[in-house]
């Protein structure tokens, strides 16, 4: 006998017998759970498993801002490899995408910021296709997704979010404005299906750092509410999420200039503070994106003083623990932005 919906906890899962699909509980509804993802293996890695793309971002000097895309299959382990290019050299950018497409949104290369929406398709290498443009330029703002939607909020001291339809082009609409309202930037997100949760920095600097973390629903439209807190102030972090757990890991921390190896986790389908989840291979910031499996995430280069980083690292997201060697990118970059074809929202 099933239990009356004022007493189902949320994230429960059942196995819906009518219609022979995994679904899980969240914000007073069943939702069908996502238990497959494409085998986009090749050559003579065919595990099969979603891929990962890392794309823009900056190089140690002379380089500066870089347009290259990378993938890399998350299921096994090993170096990215090439996969096409952006049509803009940029850092600062978010990523979100899915299950076919992977976006990269605004971003800068100074002294310009962008409006810039680009996608590819995760299983064809090449360069990436324009699809239009946000309301705004935005330098750093938050991407996130479910199967249908994406979202990208504040930029650029900014406090607008703007959403598309991914299967079409063209067409951006204002989603609402976020909480609190001196946000900074440099953000990143978490996402489940139903809903997103983003980290930013404060003004007037990208370096002070803050605890709060915003959720906004995402078939809807609106303005963010409160999801709960860090335990300590940061900024320029990696947002990680499969369906219902978000990681938030390194970054800035205070007191400013110093940063952390840490990583801290929340329930996403329940609401409240983050807890200490175990640490990254070091103290590092620059961090951005979302690219995970429904049970790895990756975060990929970043700063770990004095050096850029070409490093590439994982965590298994329900086993608490420190992060292991996955492999190299092609080249040390920070403020770069990935996404994967199976991350939470899908």
């Amino acid at each position: 006998m099933s239990l009356p919906p004022s007493e189902v906890p949320q994230g429960a899962i059942r196995f819906n017998t009518d219609s022979q699909r995994l679904e899980f509980y969240a914000q007073g509804e069943w939702w069908v759970m996502s238990t497959d993802t494409p085998n986009l293996g090749q050559g003579t890695d065919s595990t099969p498993g979603a891929r990962g793309l890392s794309g823009g971002g900056q190089g140690p000097s002379p380089v500066a801002e870089v347009n290259e895309i990378e993938y890399f299959n998350i299921a096994s382990t090993g170096n990215s490899l090439d996969f096409g290019d952006l049509q803009q050299t940029r850092q600062a950018l978010s990523s979100l995408g899915s299950s076919t497409r992977g976006f990269w949104v605004g971003g800068r290369d100074a002294p310009s910021n962008f409006d810039i929406i680009e996608f590819v398709t995760f299983s064809s290498l090449g360069d990436n296709t324009d699809f239009g443009n946000l309301s705004s330029a935005k330098q750093g703002p938050f991407g996130l997704s479910n199967a249908t939607r994406g979202i990208a909020g504040g930029g650029s001291f900014g406090n607008t979010v703007d959403y598309i339809t991914m299967a079409s082009t063209g067409t951006v609409a204002t989603f609402g404005t976020l909480t609190p309202s001196n946000l900074g930037t440099y953000q990143s997100a978490c996402m489940t299906p139903t809903r997103g949760v983003y980290h930013q920095s404060l003004k007037p600097s990208p370096y002070a750092g803050s605890t709060f973390l915003g959720n906004i629903t995402i078939a809807t439209t609106g303005d963010s509410t409160q999801f709960g807190d860090l335990s300590q102030e940061r900024a320029n972090i990696a947002c990680l999420s499969n369906s219902t757990r978000g990681i938030f890991a390194g970054g800035y921390q205070a007191p400013a200039p110093s940063y952390t190896s840490s990583m801290e986790y929340v329930e996403l389908t329940s609401g409240g503070n983050a807890v200490f989840f175990g640490d990254l291979s070091a103290a590092m910031k620059d961090l951005n994106g979302n690219c995970t499996s429904p049970t790895r995430a990756v975060v990929a280069g970043g700063y770990a003083a004095p050096n850029y980083l070409n490093t590439i690292q994982y965590v298994n997201i329900q086993t608490l623990g420190d992060a292991v060697d996955f492999g190299d990118l092609l080249n040390p970059r920070i403020y770069k932005s990935s996404i994967s074809n199976a991350h939470g929202g899908l």
